[in-house]
């Protein structure tokens, strides 16, 4: 049987998550946060620019502050599901309006996300021709333990699965794991010695965006900031 063709990035949208409450921030809203002087969720955004598997277009989830996420240059769509439903009611809506054969969900609170993610997530999905790829990386939940967790809210997934999801949610479901158990998934691991140790670290608190913050200051892993893009030309 004839190999799958390969990903490309003309077949993926991204899809950047901000739709939270930010209840253990304050209720801020979380993709608004300054992160190294920049929006977290602007950030993300431009960090994906720079994805050795860059994708060809992006979206944001978004409930509050729609016009703020939208200066940022990408479509904004609240939840399709009312009353906060989580990460799924972003999938959901996102996959109503993605125009490509794959769409690649990540959260705004993670700034150091590894920069093939979308490569790597990609090339799992191909080779196993999976429904669903998503992330795993090493965590611990006492001092010196560490295993291989999967990252729920980090995967490609295939858009002719909105159905599934919509029926999912219509039936009370809710967990980003207990939909993909559904699916023909492979999970990726980031477990390399070159991987970034802190890539999939979160920012739940202002505390941990600022220990963030401080920690790439002292880590080998420290990249240079992204580059601010030039302002678009006005519109005649």
């Amino acid at each position: 049987m004839a190999s799958p063709p390969p990903v490309t990035s003309r077949d993926i949208t991204a899809l950047l998550l901000a739709g939270g409450q930010g209840t253990r921030m304050g209720r801020a809203d979380k993709g608004l946060q300054p992160f190294r002087g920049v929006p977290l969720a602007l950030h993300a955004l431009r960090r994906l620019r720079r994805q050795s598997l860059p994708p060809a277009a992006v979206m944001i989830s978004a409930n509050r502050h729609l016009a703020d996420y939208a200066a940022f240059g990408a479509p904004v769509w609240p939840d399709a599901v009312p009353g906060h439903a989580g990460p799924l009611a972003g999938f959901l809506a996102a996959l109503e309006h993605c125009q490509t054969p794959l769409l690649l969900t990540l959260p705004c609170d993670v700034p150091h996300f590894p920069l093939s993610l979308c490569e790597r997530l990609a090339q799992a999905l191909c080779e196993q021709t999976a429904d669903i790829a998503m992330a795993a990386a090493l965590g611990g939940d006492e001092p010196g333990a560490a295993r291989l967790r999967t990252q729920p809210v980090f995967c490609l997934l295939r858009a002719t699965l909105r159905d599934s999801l919509a029926g999912f949610m219509q039936a009370g479901g809710r967990k980003v794991d207990a939909w993909a158990a559904q699916h023909r998934r492979v999970i990726v691991p980031f477990d390399a010695p070159s991987d970034d140790p802190r890539a999939f670290a979160n920012a739940n608190t202002l505390e941990e965006l600022r220990r963030l913050e401080r920690a790439e200051n002292q880590s080998p892993f420290t990249i240079p900031p992204c580059p601010t893009p030039p302002p678009s030309p006005p519109r005649p």
